[in-house]
């Protein structure tokens, strides 16, 4: 079974940490393969990456989640 490529995005470590802790990822069919604390190494990272998924905060620094979204949503 192909597990879907998750990143998380968010500009706080304790929360990223709790959030791919808290959930048994790979029982729901995916792996965190990256994480990212703003939107703007997340846009980098995703452009390197073939993710299926992007969890990702809204109010970030330097980037938000909805500019990383609409910056290059073909990417993600």
């Amino acid at each position: 079974m192909s597990l879907y490529k998750i990143m998380i995005v968010d500009d706080e470590a304790e929360i990223r940490e709790g959030i791919a802790h808290k959930i048994d990822w790979k029982a729901v069919g995916f792996e965190i393969v990256a994480d990212a604390e703003n939107g703007r190494d997340a846009l980098e990272k995703a452009e390197a990456l073939d993710l299926d998924v992007v969890l990702t905060d809204i109010k970030m620094p330097f980037m938000d989640g909805c500019g990383l979204i609409r910056s290059n949503a073909k990417n993600l």
